[in-house]
């Protein structure tokens, strides 16, 4: 019974610590929440989701690296594979500290799996800034991707960016990119055929089958067993 996996997830996740203000408010980061949940040994698995490539330390790659209980899964918000697109967003990183980062996961983890937050159709984001994400995207070895089509919100600095995007071609954007998480996700996987990795099975039974993911979130799915609901099994992909 119980929890078997918690995957940590918010806004801003590497902001842990910092108070609402930004001003160091607490005394923990959020390196040492990972490190302290790892040493509580009551979960069996956590997943890092949604942490920004700036506040993703190499210390703390090296760290997951080497954990027992911190699976090899990030999911990283890029946004734009495009600088000037980025600067607009105001994010506080560069599309070079990104592949840093996805080098450096990939050199300590060559099995990890890595999801990208990608923003398409955001104001000023020409054909060519487009066509600079995707060629950024193709070239790094990420997973997959999720993709979010921009949408006007009231009284956001963004709304008097140039050029606008039209709707129409921002669909087609998210369409293009969806493809292209569909085919890393394809060969992420096949990577990873014929190696037994360890897979969290989840009790839904669908129409005879079960569904569970490996650490590096692999889907499998498996004719259903009772026994393996909520149960780490050994698994040859």
């Amino acid at each position: 019974g119980g929890a078997k996996e918690i995957v940590l997830t918010g806004i801003n996740l590497g902001d842990f610590g910092k108070g609402l203000t930004g001003g160091k408010k607490r005394e923990e980061s959020f390196f040492e929440l990972i490190q302290a949940l790892e040493a509580q040994g009551a979960v069996e698995r956590f997943r890092i989701s949604s942490i920004e490539p700036n506040l993703l330390s190499n210390d703390m790659i090296e760290w997951v690296a080497n954990s027992r209980h911190f699976m090899p899964h990030f999911h990283i918000p890029l946004q734009s594979g495009n600088n000037a697109v980025l600067a607009s967003m105001r994010r506080r990183y560069l599309r070079e500290l990104y592949a840093e980062k996805v080098g450096l996961i990939k050199t300590m983890m060559p099995h990890a799996c890595i999801g990208v937050d990608v923003i398409v159709g955001f104001p000023g984001e020409t054909d060519e800034a487009f066509r600079d994400t995707t060629r950024f995207l193709e070239e790094i070895d990420i997973s997959y991707l999720h993709v979010f089509t921009y949408s006007e919100r009231d009284n956001t600095q963004a709304l008097q960016i140039r050029p606008v995007v039209p709707m129409g071609v921002r669909h087609e954007r998210n369409k293009i990119l969806r493809n292209l998480s569909f085919r890393k996700m394809q060969a992420f996987t096949e990577k990873h055929i014929g190696e037994t990795r360890k897979v969290l099975f989840e009790s839904a039974n669908k129409n005879g089958m079960m569904e569970g993911f490996t650490d590096n979130y692999i889907k499998i799915t498996a004719p259903y067993k009772e026994e393996w609901v909520n149960q780490v099994v050994e698994w040859t992909v």
